[in-house]
């Protein structure tokens, strides 16, 4: 029988799993950053932007999807997080705005800006959509700073019925002062940086930038572990939220950690992941006859390492959205989710989703079908 718990966890699933295709797919953001490194000549950077122009399109629309399905699912955090820490959203918005307009207008006749700005956009997109996605995820486990007031969906005489509000000016801009949200969306941006350099390796038939791409690899690779590192001890040490069956929010010590110890099956694919990128980056490094494949192998590990996270974040009764200002106030998958006919109607939509992905496989294989090389560079389709 599917209960109304069974749905609520199904729906976590579905969002954490959006969240960590997500993160896979920063490859493309990852690259951009490092493609002036990788290219030192004019040409050597336009095959790299044009390597990343195959796919932003995949990272853009999953952004657009994770946002709808939390906005499906649990529509409390939608309006509690993307209506109250505006500012943060709409950053990471405009950043991902900018990217498809640099990537259609750098080399278009009139460009009275240049190529080079756009190049720059791509970049500055680079940068700052990993990391301030990974400081947006960061606050699942560090909090931020709303308060939530449930009364006023039923109170008539509300003069202004807000559910939740921000309880200060910045809009969600405070979470960067938080040292350790830095140190995680520092880790998403270096993992990016990593993924993207494994995809060029991938991707790029150019010997010249392959060289330079295993160069680049050891710096960010072991910059995203240092710093993965650092932050996992730090979840697995700190206090979390939970709450019980009467949905009362508590502080518990090591929640994180007994949250792995208590869903063994999380920590063994957590392992698996963390396994898996290391393998890859291993190869990337190491095993030059075998570096197209170690993509697939990372990103592959970078999916489950994320989905077990935020597996971790909402599921064994934990708050996955805590409030800073007023602990009652955290969310949980119970207390933010969509009506039970609402998440019941969705799980048969959401069988429709392999094929989505069937069909997102088989257009990837038909544009990586032959690699990107400096003549295909010169023609009218090229960024």
């Amino acid at each position: 029988m599917i209960t109304y718990s069974f749905l609520q966890h199904y729906w976590w699933f579905v969002v954490s799993l959006l969240a960590a295709l997500l993160v896979f797919l920063l490859f493309v953001q990852g690259a951009n950053s490092v493609a002036r490194s990788l290219g030192w000549t004019e040409e050597g950077r336009r095959l790299v932007y044009n390597s990343t122009g195959r796919k932003w399109e995949f990272t853009f629309t999953t952004l657009v999807t994770f946002g709808g399905a939390f906005f499906a699912s649990f529509p409390l955090f939608y309006s509690t997080s993307f209506g109250g820490a505006y500012w943060l959203w709409m950053t990471i918005l405009f950043t991902f705005v900018l990217q498809a307009v640099s990537y259609e207008f750098q080399n278009k006749l009139g460009n009275f800006l240049g190529p080079k700005t756009f190049q720059w956009f791509l970049v500055l997109n680079g940068i700052l959509g990993p990391l301030l996605l990974g400081g947006a995820v960061a606050t699942f486990f560090e909090g931020s700073n709303f308060i939530v007031t449930k009364e006023n969906m039923i109170d008539a005489g509300a003069f202004t019925p807000v559910i939740s509000r921000w309880a200060n000016a910045s809009h969600g801009l405070d979470a960067l002062l938080n040292p350790w949200v830095l140190i995680f969306g520092l880790a998403v941006m270096f993992l990016a940086r990593t993924l993207g350099i494994l995809y060029v390796m991938n991707n790029v038939n150019d010997e010249d930038i392959r060289s330079r791409a295993s160069i680049r690899l050891i710096g960010a690779a072991v910059s995203f572990l240092i710093l993965f590192v650092a932050y996992l001890v730090h979840l697995l040490l700190k206090d979390g939220y939970a709450y019980n069956d009467a949905g009362v929010i508590m502080i518990e010590p090591l929640k994180y950690l007994h949250n792995l110890l208590d869903m063994p099956y999380v920590l063994c694919f957590l392992l698996f992941g963390i396994v898996s990128v290391l393998w890859g980056i291993g190869i990337g490094i190491w095993r030059k006859d075998e570096q197209d494949k170690a993509i697939w192998y990372a990103g592959a590990g970078t999916v489950v390492t994320v989905l077990c996270l935020m597996l971790c974040a909402g599921w064994n009764h934990t708050a996955y959205y805590p409030s800073t200002a007023d602990l009652q106030s955290s969310l949980t998958i119970h207390n933010s989710c969509s009506s039970e006919f609402t998440l019941r109607t969705m799980f048969w939509v959401s069988f429709i989703i392999p094929f989505v992905l069937a069909y997102i496989v088989y257009a990837w294989r038909a544009i990586d079908r032959k690699k990107l090389d400096r003549d295909e560079i010169r023609s009218d389709h090229a960024y």
